[in-house]
């Protein structure tokens, strides 16, 4: 049998094929499903397009399937059904990324899992339980330290005027975005977030200008402050963190944890390995 695992940003999914040992049969990856800006028909669509996919869909027993913004039956409902067109023979499970950056990083001890990528989030798990103290707000209301969250801050100082004028030069020149454009990208077209977080290889090029620094230090404090510190033993517990802004400004984050007293556990930029790792060891027994 094929156990198949997946774990969804919004920007991009990583799945890993599996037998029941372990042993890595294929690995792939497709765009994010989020169910709050994707449809179960869009799921199947991209899956049954996917050669890596097809050439095992028939012989998939079991589908573990952890995705940002499948935090309720509902939307959870969403991605199943999606999933079940395509590998028709499997049980399919699906849960929240957050379940799954829990999963990812456990190494037997409570812990702490955050996750800072495209959006941001955090969790308790104690081996047994996962415990969400603040819910996540999402891009728009929430997402503090995320690529999202960074986005918007370098967009609002760009048409605000207040980037220094090299920066301000480069941006015209990479992007030559307008207003109209950028309102169009987040106010009616699809995957707002994900737009709002592709500028961060942008902000990680000019990651030594002071307004940046300002930027990176603000946006990791936020979320400590209000993600992390909001669990009572933050700082006797190690704290994981999860996602590309995460690892690729870990320096920051490593700095703001240190201000806070918080001691960084594991720093992982793709959970995957250790997702599947944990199923075999704890989930699949």
């Amino acid at each position: 049998m094929i156990i198949l695992i997946a774990d969804s940003g919004s920007t991009k999914s990583d799945w890993l094929a599996i037998d029941e040992t372990g042993k890595q049969l294929a690995k792939f990856s497709t765009i994010g499903f989020n169910p709050y800006f994707h449809s179960s028909n869009l799921v199947e669509q991209v899956l049954s397009s996917q050669i890596e996919t097809m050439k095992i869909a028939k012989d998939v027993g079991k589908v573990f399937f952890y995705g940002a913004g499948s935090s309720s039956k509902e939307m959870c409902s969403i991605i199943a059904v999606g999933l079940s067109r395509v590998f028709s023979h499997a049980e399919i499970h699906v849960d929240h990324d957050l379940n799954g950056a829990a999963y990812s990083t456990w190494s037997g001890e409570p812990a702490i899992t955050c996750i800072l990528g495209t959006g941001s989030n955090s969790c308790f798990f104690d081996g047994i339980k996962i415990y969400e103290e603040v819910p996540s707000l999402a891009y728009i209301l929430g997402d503090e330290g995320s690529g999202s969250w960074f986005g918007k801050r370098l967009l609002r100082s760009f048409f605000y005027n207040k980037l220094p004028q090299h920066i301000h030069d480069d941006f015209v020149s990479e992007y030559g975005l307008s207003v109209t454009d950028v309102n169009k990208r987040v106010y009616t077209e699809p995957n707002p977030n994900v737009f709002l977080a592709s500028f961060m290889k942008f902000i990680a090029k000019h990651r030594d200008a002071e307004i940046v620094k300002t930027w990176l230090q603000e946006g990791f404090d936020t979320f400590l402050d209000s993600h992390v510190a909001c669990f009572e033993n933050h700082q006797q517990v190690p704290v994981h963190f999860i996602g590309s802004v995460a690892y690729h400004f870990s320096d920051h984050l490593q700095l703001a944890c240190e201000k806070r007293g918080i001691q960084m556990g594991n720093l992982i930029k793709k959970p995957i390995e250790g997702l599947a790792k944990y199923h075999v060891e704890c989930i699949l027994q």
